[in-house]
């Protein structure tokens, strides 16, 4: 809600279509869902909720994350640093939201393929968006390349690099001079063109980064009022920090060498926002199997570390069977928000586990031995 009243453009888009999403997500879990129990309990089903593989899954694994959690702090302070000096002086690949660029209308003689225009455009060019313009055989490309100049040269260039790149989707002959001057009764060439400026405007991302920040601090007060410490509201808030500047600084550090296109667009921001979410969600689920088991007389590190277990991973897993799959099969225009979001629920799944439960632990421990002073007094007396 907060990112709906407060955002602008992609944000309120973002909002819109996860408020829906949680609409419906919790029809069908409280309404549908129930339905469906309440049939196998009135005809005396016998309920499971394993199968013979998962039956006994995590019973006699014992990994002492806990213990782990100093291993855990410096790991992620020493990549909090690489990250931010990575994004002070690499910075981020911006994409044409961000930066402006260059549009050109292209008409081809037969039918082609997006895709495969954008391949062939990333040796002259670099990384394009390719989208069909109209009919099938049209397209609209939008490069950044050079987009601070303005000069005519630069168009020329341009232009140039376009026809190079795209000589295979010509027909045999075609000059330079009948592909960049053709009219709109031709059937190949550049039909129109046009420079145009960034879409996501400053106003834009201020927006973006109050509305982020006005949430953290209303979902810390949401979880403290839910859990009646202010460790969870801590740990929860110092946790989806950290998975946003990780993922930040994994996309600084690597956007040059990986083999699809990274750029900073607007489904990226959508990306960030949903590994925010995921992050947040990951924490609360975790948060409500460790209360659990902090109200028990004598909890201990060892039971958190089973709830950790037991409750991130099948978590994790499932949403990451999922993104993978859309990873590999999706398309290459996806690749780059996929691998936002696969990172993201992996960041996120690690600070949860290393980041926002030890922060909790750590900060409760004055708690716990009060506790256990009481209980020898008690025990005394």
């Amino acid at each position: 809600l907060i990112l709906l009243f407060f955002g602008s453009g992609p944000i309120q888009g973002f909002a819109t279509t996860l408020l829906i999403g949680i609409a419906t997500t919790l029809f069908t879990a409280i309404f549908i869902t129930r339905l469906f129990i309440d049939y196998s309990v009135e005809k005396k089903h016998t309920l499971t909720f394993t199968t013979p593989i998962t039956k006994n899954w995590f019973k006699n694994v014992d990994l002492n994350f806990i213990g782990k959690r100093k291993i855990g702090y410096a790991f992620s302070i020493i990549l909090s640093i690489i990250g931010i000096i990575s994004l002070s002086t690499r910075g981020l690949d911006q994409g044409i939201d961000f930066v402006g660029g260059r549009t050109y209308q292209i008409r081809f003689e037969k039918e082609v393929n997006p895709t495969q225009v954008a391949d062939a455009l990333k040796t002259t060019l670099g990384n394009v968006e390719v989208k069909t313009f109209g009919a099938p055989n049209q397209v609209k490309i939008a490069t950044k390349y050079k987009v601070q100049e303005e000069s005519t040269e630069v168009d020329n260039e341009v232009q140039q690099l376009l026809f190079k790149g795209l000589q295979k989707f010509l027909p045999e002959g075609t000059s330079f001079d009948s592909f960049a001057k053709a009219t709109s009764t031709d059937k190949i060439g550049i039909m129109q063109s046009m420079k145009v400026g960034p879409t996501i405007a400053e106003d834009i991302k201020s927006s973006a980064f109050w509305s982020v920040i006005g949430s953290l601090i209303v979902i810390g007060l949401y979880i403290l009022f839910r859990f009646r410490r202010w460790q969870f509201s801590m740990g929860a808030i110092v946790s989806s920090a950290h998975d946003v500047l990780m993922v930040l600084g994994i996309y600084s550090l690597t956007y040059s060498i990986m083999p699809f296109n990274m750029e900073i667009d607007q489904a990226f921001i959508a990306a960030i926002l949903t590994v925010v979410g995921y992050s947040l969600n990951d924490t609360v689920i975790i948060y409500d199997r460790i209360r659990e088991v902090m109200r028990e007389p004598h909890w201990s590190r060892e039971k958190i570390n089973h709830a950790l277990l037991s409750r991130t991973l099948n978590t994790s897993f499932t949403t990451l069977a999922v993104l993978v799959t859309i990873f590999i099969f999706g398309g290459e225009t996806l690749r780059g928000f996929m691998f936002a979001m696969i990172i993201g629920v992996l960041i996120g799944t690690y600070s949860s586990i290393f980041v926002a439960t030890p922060l909790v632990y750590d900060t409760s421990k004055g708690e716990r031995k009060k506790e256990e002073t009481k209980e020898v007094e008690e025990h005394k007396k």
